[in-house]
């Protein structure tokens, strides 16, 4: 079994952590160094980009983590997560951070604002069965990714709607919350990612 860890600063915790182990891993929660270092993959949930920026500075552990995703661990954002695994932030802070996974630019909040949040059927590249149930909460979308980038999903099902989940090697980001409801098929694929490196 496969240690996956989710990023315990703040966000949707509890409900990754569920996920993961309804698809079969072991959920560690990672805040310091010694947790980070013992990980086979990483979840980085939803919350807020910029916070979550400062905390990793705060505790420590941002050089860290970039380091491993950059030696190739892999890792998965959700919403605020998808953020922080951008080349580029549009709308952010000027001194926000990002580890630059995925060779994408993303717009923060595009989606609007909390009374904005909805939820719609996705056709979702490399999913099977039925389209998966997505929740978007504040939500980014990705204006546009490099070559190297895979799009695995557009709101509205479009060819030409707003870019919503990308895979880049070992990096997965969704703009939605797939860890609330009960459908573990993004976690699943995620599971079998770190399982591939281990």
């Amino acid at each position: 079994m496969v240690n996956i860890g989710i990023l315990a600063l703040q966000g949707d915790v509890a409900e990754h952590v569920r996920a993961l182990e309804e698809s079969g891993a072991r959920a560690v929660l990672v805040r310091r160094s010694e947790e980070l270092a013992s990980v086979d993959g990483l979840v980085i949930p939803g919350g807020e980009s910029t916070t979550m920026s400062n905390l990793l500075l705060s505790f420590g552990i941002f050089d860290q983590l970039a380091e491993q995703i950059s030696n190739g661990m892999p890792v998965y954002g959700t919403c605020a997560g998808m953020i922080m695994l951008a080349t580029t932030i549009l709308d952010g802070r000027d001194d926000q951070r990002s580890f630059g996974a995925i060779d994408m630019v993303v717009r923060r909040n595009a989606f609007g604002r909390q009374v904005d949040s909805y939820e719609e059927e996705l056709d979702i590249k490399g999913i099977e069965g039925k389209p998966f149930p997505a929740v978007f909460i504040r939500a980014p979308w990705v204006e546009s990714v490099g070559e190297s980038v895979d799009v695995l999903a557009r709101a509205g099902n479009t060819p030409d709607g707003p870019i919503v989940a990308v895979r880049r090697g070992q990096a997965l980001a969704t703009s939605f919350h797939p860890e609330i409801g009960t459908d573990w098929r993004f976690h699943e694929l995620f599971t079998r990612m770190v399982q591939r490196e281990s």
